[in-house]
């Protein structure tokens, strides 16, 4: 009883968050379309090439006559179509499951794959934050890789969720957890399996835990030894963000996690760059804007909130059982 009261306590508030953070989804999709095709970032180059950064790709458009714009389009497009999965899906769309969160109870939150992708990304931005503080606090700095044009950026940053989601996810661990847990070797089983692990009979997920705690280890390393890499201080936000994407992708499916990274990425550079373009700033110093840092409050506040939750909702599992 007791639990029920506290959950019920934050349920209005939470909920009114949520919210606020599926606004901001929403809006960031014009807002990002906008800023590619008629702010004023990367006004130095046009929609076809150069693509520095981007020359494993250019030899397909130089033949196939396909431009920059396209490949954002192609993207954009993709990300409408998983948060348009993730509002009506898998059991129950999104206004149902936020309208019945108010009842403090917390098995409510299943069901639908936008709350859990935005209770999962707000966990992570919380995560990040005390890391990114932490090692700042002992003179580590989390330093980007360097891009040559803003508009070029943004589109790495676009497609980014899309490549790593594909092979650290639906490979890396999709694949092998289908060999591992598999009864039936069936081509639609497969299929099943990449988009929801959940469909295949897991009784002992001992393998599948480690393996998501080494992808995500691999994943954070990934994002410091490539030739256009972060700094050696990204190491640990990527890494705990690769373990949580990989659970979130165990746990809900392909389309939940895919929209975590898309909202580490996308979402928060597409109101990034809004406020450069705006105020004629660059983009890093449109990152100390008010504006980001109230967003940056919200998904804080949200992710404390989220962590909480989830805590009593493990409380509540062992006492249950």
């Amino acid at each position: 009883m007791e639990t029920h009261k506290i959950l019920q306590s934050i349920a209005i508030p939470y909920s009114a968050l949520i919210s606020v953070i599926f606004g901001l989804m929403v809006f960031s999709f014009p807002i990002g379309a906008y800023l590619f095709f008629n702010s004023q970032i990367g006004k130095d180059i046009d929609y076809g090439y150069p693509w520095p950064g981007f020359e494993s790709i250019k030899d397909f458009g130089e033949f196939g006559g396909f431009e920059i714009a396209d490949l954002f389009i192609v993207a954009w497009v993709f990300f409408v179509i998983i948060f348009t999965i993730s509002v009506l899906g898998p059991k129950k769309n999104f206004l149902k499951v936020l309208s019945t969160i108010m009842t403090g109870s917390y098995r409510i939150q299943n069901g639908n794959y936008l709350v859990h992708a935005i209770k999962w990304f707000s966990v992570l931005i919380v995560l990040s934050w005390i890391i990114d503080f932490t090692q700042q606090s002992f003179g580590v700095k989390t330093t980007p890789p360097p891009f040559e044009n803003d508009l070029l950026q943004f589109l790495g940053i676009t497609l980014a969720p899309i490549l790593e989601e594909t092979v650290f996810r639906l490979i890396l661990i999709g694949v092998p957890l289908f060999l591992w847990y598999s009864k039936k070797g069936t081509v639609r089983l497969f299929a099943k399996s990449l988009w929801n692990p959940n469909n295949l009979a897991i009784e002992n997920p001992k393998k599948a835990i480690i393996l998501i705690a080494f992808v995500g280890v691999f994943f954070g390393l990934s994002h410091i030894v490539s030739d256009q890499s972060w700094s050696n201080g990204k190491f640990a936000q990527a890494a705990i963000s690769g373990i949580i994407l990989g659970w979130v992708y165990y746990k809900h499916g392909f389309v939940a996690s895919t929209l975590i990274h898309w909202a580490t990425n996308y979402l928060i550079y597409s109101y990034g760059y809004l406020v450069s373009s705006v105020n004629e700033i660059p983009v890093s110093t449109a990152f100390s804007h008010s504006l980001l840092g109230t967003i940056e409050i919200l998904f804080v506040i949200t992710g404390t909130i989220s962590i909480f939750m989830l805590l009593m909702e493990y409380r509540q599992k062992k006492l249950e059982v």
